[in-house]
């Protein structure tokens, strides 16, 4: 049974507390880059969406917040975070925030939205392409630098930026339930790992490529710090040389631990 909740603008002073508060339950006490209850608040006036999830009791179970303004000339959003508390999470309130967000967005004129996620956490990449819809279109190397968070500490943030049409098909596909099936060609893309990775091993030029994805980073930066720091240096070189020769990220095969999911890339062109 979905969780009852109510979707709607952050209005008060006491929401965006609550906001500012659960991004420090999540992020930590430490993190350098929490969103401001001014910030949040005036965004609004210009656009942005600062959105709760709150419960019968009234209290915020989960945010979306981001910030519109114009990109190559036309309309644009950054979504810049969600967060769900833990109490409430895997109940699908993750999606439910952000369709949501992507109602406000469409109703301004809006039509795509980006923000980034760790390539290396699995769970996260499932819900932005398998979930939303959404397609990684850029790698950047340590994004955020040193942000001070429990959640990022002990890899540097290297981050996928990704590209979320609103209004596409894929989207209303995939948010109306129906999924997006893969090409047959995807079963036999060839494989890229750690094994035989070594720097400079030549990488395949496959029409079809699979990059790995370890099936839990969080435990592998706990417990193998070196093998975790390993795999992100080997995403740092793979995927942004596919992305440089014309490969986009098609999808993402997400499977249960301990299997290593991972992004399928293809030179071919879109539908």
């Amino acid at each position: 049974m979905p969780l009852e909740v109510t979707l709607r603008p952050l209005t008060s002073r006491d929401d965006y507390a609550a906001c500012v508060r659960l991004q420090r339950e999540i992020w930590g006490r430490d993190f350098a880059d929490v969103v401001p209850a001014t910030l949040l608040m005036v965004s609004q006036r210009v656009g942005g969406v600062a959105a709760g999830a709150f419960g019968a009791d009234g209290r915020l179970l989960g945010f979306v917040f981001g910030i519109s303004g114009v990109s190559d000339g036309a309309p644009a959003h950054w979504s810049d975070m969600l967060a769900v508390h833990p109490d409430a999470r895997r109940q699908g309130l993750g999606i439910r925030l952000k369709r949501y967000q992507r109602e406000r967005l469409l109703a301004d004129g809006i039509e795509i939205a980006s923000w980034s996620f760790d390539p290396l956490v699995a769970a996260n990449a499932n819900l932005n392409v398998n979930g939303l819809g959404a397609l990684p279109v850029e790698y950047v190397a340590d994004m955020y630098g040193d942000t001070g968070s429990t959640l990022h500490r002990g890899l540097a943030t290297d981050r996928f930026v990704v590209d979320w049409n609103l209004a596409g098909a894929r989207v209303e596909r995939l948010l109306a339930g129906r999924g997006a099936p893969l090409p047959d060609a995807a079963d036999t893309a060839a494989a890229v790992d750690l094994a035989g990775r070594a720097p400079g091993a030549e990488l395949p030029a496959d029409p079809w490529v699979r990059v790995a994805v370890p099936a839990r980073i969080d435990v592998l930066k706990a417990t193998e710090p070196a093998l975790a720091r390993a795999w992100q240096h080997m995403h740092r070189r793979v995927l942004p040389w596919y992305l440089a020769r014309g490969y986009r990220v098609a999808g993402f095969r997400h499977l249960p631990p301990p299997r290593d999911s991972g992004y399928l890339l293809t030179n071919e062109p879109a539908e």
